[in-house]
């Protein structure tokens, strides 16, 4: 096994602490969002002597991944690792499917564009489903509401923009409603000016204040969401969404078309190695929103949440339904500093493991590393069965 150098991300959006605490660096005064734990060649980990894990990967994939996984998946390494820590909210969002970014992709890199391009939407040929495991607690928007239950809480905010989708929902209270009802707001040709916005959230602080709203955390969403982008047509979007809270240990999949926004919190998140983002607001960054009314699911959804299965005695799984991956949490209680005891750890092929809490022992047939919270190690498939001792937490992610 090889230990492994995250790949910090230094979104304007992300927690000045969190990630460095859980790394044990001293901040910096800048947003840390992210650290990417992966072959992603926009952002590979590195290897002892900074060899990155997409070219290690690359010169022996036959040993690093195993002949299923690099057969499968075209001898790159599937799933994609990360810590996310938002400290404001992520832009309103859509990742599409494998489908959609293989023809994209194509046309772009066609077109001429470079991967580094402000004009490309699509960094890559592959899909992005993704699910967040919460390490505190974690709110989110995720997938729209019923088209009836939306109306429900348009209903009686009084202002133009509110009164035109309350309408378009009533009158068809379906998908088809509801699509209508979303282009309206973020469709480049239809998209509300930032007044018809900022009435909105005079509206909904006011129906909160007056302890007068069916949905009181989703006003406090809309009013959050407007002190961080003001004038922004997802501003208004968020009525039409489900407002999601995770409490750590608790788990949220993401499948390609879902609308979705992460709002606060730290998690360990998990991906299929794609970095295509389709963003309909709440950013600075590119926004495409006729690109990803092409992709996204207006059908009517709760947020879906994995429920974690026991492994063995000191193992859970949290099982997504896709191939790229499987996330699994495992948590030692050996006496301190003893680490003469050996744990079956589930899981086969090539994994990445990332200490969380504690310290611990990891053992194959072919090594051993001592992994404290804060670190991550590269197991490749030929290392064989993995064991583990001592006292501590860690994430494993592997391929199912």
């Amino acid at each position: 096994m090889h230990e492994l150098d995250g790949r910090i991300q230094h979104y304007a959006w992300g927690s000045a602490t969190a990630i460095p605490q859980f790394l044990g660096r001293d901040a910096d005064g800048t947003p840390w969002a992210e650290v990417w734990y992966g072959a992603h060649p926009l952002a590979p980990s590195q290897l002892p002597g900074g060899l990155d894990l997409d070219a290690a990967i690359a010169a022996d994939p036959r040993r690093t991944l195993g002949d299923g996984v690099a057969r499968a998946f075209e001898d790159r390494l599937p799933f994609l690792l990360k810590i996310i820590a938002p400290e404001r909210p992520l832009s309103l969002q859509v990742h599409p499917t494998r489908e959609h970014a293989a023809e994209s992709f194509a046309a772009e890199n066609a077109a001429g564009l470079a991967l580094d391009s402000p004009h490309r939407n699509y960094r890559d040929d592959n899909h992005k489903p993704e699910m967040l495991v919460a390490l505190t607690r974690f709110t989110a928007l995720c997938g729209f509401r019923t088209p009836r239950r939306a109306a429900a809480i348009l209903e009686g905010l009084g202002t133009d923009l509110t009164d035109r989708l309350h309408s378009l929902l009533v009158r068809n209270p379906t998908a088809h409603g509801m699509r209508a009802a979303f282009r309206t707001l973020v469709s480049s040709s239809m998209r509300p000016p930032a007044r018809a916005v900022e009435e909105v959230v005079a509206a909904c602080r006011a129906r909160h204040e007056a302890g007068a709203s069916p949905s009181p955390r989703i006003d406090r969403i809309v009013s959050l969401l407007a002190e961080h982008h003001p004038g922004d047509p997802g501003v208004a979007a968020a009525l039409l969404l489900n407002p999601v809270t995770l409490q750590p240990g608790e788990a949220m999949f993401v499948p390609a078309g879902a609308l979705h926004a992460y709002l606060h919190g730290v998690g360990v998140e998990i991906m299929a190695a794609s970095d295509n983002v389709l963003r309909a607001g709440l950013t600075p960054k590119r926004v495409d929103a006729d690109e990803m009314l092409q992709c996204v699911s207006v059908a009517a959804a709760p947020p879906l949440r994995v429920a974690p299965e026991r492994q063995n005695a000191t193992s859970v799984a949290y099982y997504a339904p896709v191939d790229d991956f499987e996330l699994s949490m495992t948590t030692l209680e050996d006496p301190p500093g003893v680490f003469g005891r050996r744990h079956a750890v589930p899981g086969s092929g090539p994994r990445i493991v990332l200490g969380l809490e504690g310290e611990v022992l990891l053992e194959t047939d072919a090594g051993r590393h001592v992994l404290p919270a804060g670190r991550a190690v590269f197991v490749p498939a030929a290392d064989g069965a993995l064991r583990a001792g001592g006292r501590g937490r860690f994430a494993q992610a592997c391929v199912p």
